[in-house]
Parts: C-alpha cells; structure tokens; sequence
C-alpha cells in the first residue's frame, strides 16, 4: 500500500545547514572528556581499582558518542566542508578501531536500500522465512543463537577491533596472490596494471584501502603505544571492555531502530523509499542523557528521509514534521528487548517474524495436513 505522504510534504531544507561552530563544539565535548577520562581511570586505579566501573561506563558512552558522530561525518552532514569530515571521521573512527571511510560507504547502500528486505538484510544478515525453514534443525539453532541480544558483546568486539585487521591481513594476502599469478602469467606487465585490476571482496575502491590501511597502522600503534604508557594489563582490561560495551550500545541501537513488529520489510518489487524512511525506521525515544550520548540518532525516521541533517538539527526536523510521523514507529527503552525477537522476514507478508511465531505457524500447517 502505497503512502499518501509525499517526500515534498516534509520540510527538511532548512534542517540540512551544518553549523562548523556547532559541530566543532561537538567534536571538543566528546573527545577532549573520552581522553582526559583515560587520564582519571589512571590515577583512579592507582588507587583503587573499585574506582572505575564508574569510570568505564562513562568512557564507553563517549566512545559511543564519538562512533555517532564518526557516522554524521561519514554522511558529510556533521561540517561544511566534505575533507573536514573526511579528516574528523577518520580520527573518531580510530578511536573506535574502525575505519570510516569504508564503513560510511557500506553505511551509505543501507540507507539507499533500507525497508527493502531482498537486497539488504541488515548487519546480522537475517535469513528469510523460506531460508531459515530450509535449514536443518542443528543450523537452525546456530542461527538463533548467534542473534541472541546477548551476541552483540562478542559480536561488537569483533567488529571492532578484529574485523579491520583481519579485512587488511586478508586483502594483502589476495593481492600478493593475485599479483604473483600476474606475473607468472606476464613477466613484463606493469606494476600499475596489476593493481588496477585486482579486485578485493575487503575493499571496493582505492580510497577505501588507504583509509584501511592507515585505520590499522593508527590504531595499533596507539594500542602499543598506549600499551606501553599505562601498563599492557590495565589499558587492554579498560580498553577491550568500553571497546565491546560501545560497539554493543550502537549496534543494539541500529538493530531495533530496523527491526520492530511492523517494521516495513518489502521486496524489491513495489518497495518505496519514503515507506522505508518513515515505517521502516523507528523513533527511538530515549532520557535526556542518553540522548546527548547518541547524538540524537534516535530521531532515525528523520535521519532517513534526509542523512544530509546533522545530529543537531535532528530534534528540531521531527518536531516541525512530526504531523507526517503518524505511522512512524515510536520506541521506548523497555521496547528493545522485544525487537530482538524479530530475527526472520516473511517475503509473502513483507513483514518481520519471530522464531517463535514461524514455528507456530509451521505447527499449524502440519495440523492441517
């Protein structure tokens, strides 16, 4: 069904400014307390280390934050400039161990493709009704385990600090590879022909590997660095458990601002843009706090019909347009464990499952038989 909702209705121009002032002054209250944080869970465990679970907690929501802000860079919403965000989301991006660059480029198909369930199937990669019944009872179980909400801490962990190193150990790998068999193949070929035609699942363009590449060489050696400055037991502790507490908050977040119980989930044929802005992206309403700590990105509808609004001018875009918002999902904190019920999509209903529910309706039709 089609929306009467037009995408000209909203008024969203005057919310796409980016403020440089603003957005500095964003830059300095998130990563100026992150490190000087560091600096107090230090001294705090020189005395005493029941000091720092208060400590850890807040050093993982300005990780989080910095990842938030990392993401409007890699919109080119968050500065005027494109090189500014550029140059400001790669260095948040090393402070999360993730290089922005790539990322923001696979981040970017989502939102091209978002409420459309058969060409994006969300970071967990979720199986379809059909799929999912096609596997064997063991794999099934797999499945589901592995989309447990508690998954999203190992889960994070390795998205983080292990996926980047192991895409460019990988990637290298597949290049000397490549460019031995070239040169097997054609002794006299060129070094720039060889590099032009290698094609890398770990990376798409050039400027991605660069941005990989010195992500990696940042990153661990600020961990050796830092390793050797603080004490490799306690940076590692501190830094492994905000890194992994981080990646879960935001990944948490992402998952339920998609996966709700009517979330729009269509097939190619006949899905709408707009549908998928509006339905398929919730609002996720959260305290004052833990708003200023997500840098408004649970304004998502919002963020959706236009990722060209900074964070900023988020609140301010919804409220303006919030009579267009009828049919937009509204979320609370207590709604989030629900959402992770919601692990399959059924292309015959374009709708969101859970497990529970298929096997019910499987139960059902086997009565019948």
């Amino acid at each position: 069904m089609k929306t009467t909702v037009k995408k000209s209705d909203f008024v969203l121009a005057p919310y796409m400014e980016s403020n440089d002032l603003r957005a500095t002054y964003q830059i300095l209250n998130t990563v100026v307390p992150y490190v000087l944080l560091w600096f107090l869970a230090v001294k705090a465990a020189s005395i005493s280390f029941w000091l720092l679970p208060p400590i850890i907690v807040l050093i993982t929501l300005f990780s989080a934050r910095c990842f938030s802000l990392m993401h409007d860079c890699g919109h080119y919403s968050l500065f005027r400039s494109k090189r500014v965000n550029r140059i400001i989301g790669f260095i948040l991006g090393v402070i999360n161990a993730i290089p922005q660059y790539p990322w923001s480029r696979g981040h970017a198909y989502h939102h091209k493709t978002n409420g459309d369930w058969e060409r994006y199937r969300g970071p967990s990669a979720l199986l379809s009704t059909e799929e999912f019944a096609k596997l064997s009872p063991s794999a099934q179980r797999r499945y589901e385990l592995l989309r447990h909400p508690l998954m999203i801490f190992p889960g994070g962990f390795f998205y983080l600090a292990i996926k980047p190193r192991l895409a460019l150990i990988a990637g290298t790998y597949g290049f000397i590879t490549h460019l031995l068999t070239c040169l097997k193949q054609d002794p006299g070929m060129g070094l720039g022909t060889i590099i032009s035609c290698y094609k890398s699942r770990n990376w798409y363009t050039a400027a991605e590997f660069w941005d990989l590449l010195f992500n990696n060489i940042c990153v661990v050696s600020s961990w050796i660095f830092l390793g050797n400055l603080l004490g490799f037991g306690f940076f590692l502790s501190v830094y492994s458990i905000t890194l992994t507490c981080s990646a879960a908050i935001f990944i948490c977040v992402f998952f339920v601002q998609h996966n709700f119980d009517g979330s729009y989930a269509h097939k190619t044929e006949g899905w709408d843009y707009l549908l998928g802005a509006i339905e398929g992206s919730s609002y996720l309403e959260l305290p004052t706090v833990l708003k200023w700590f997500a840098a408004d990105i649970g304004y998502h509808n919002i963020h959706h019909l236009s990722e060209r609004i900074p964070n900023y001018n988020l609140e301010a875009c919804h409220k303006k347009n919030i009579h267009l918002l009828t049919h937009s999902k509204t979320l609370r904190i207590a709604d989030i464990p629900d959402c992770f019920k919601f692990i399959l999509w059924d292309s015959a209903s374009n709708r969101l499952q859970s497990i529970a529910s298929f096997r019910q309706v499987e139960q059902s039709i086997d009565l019948l038989k």
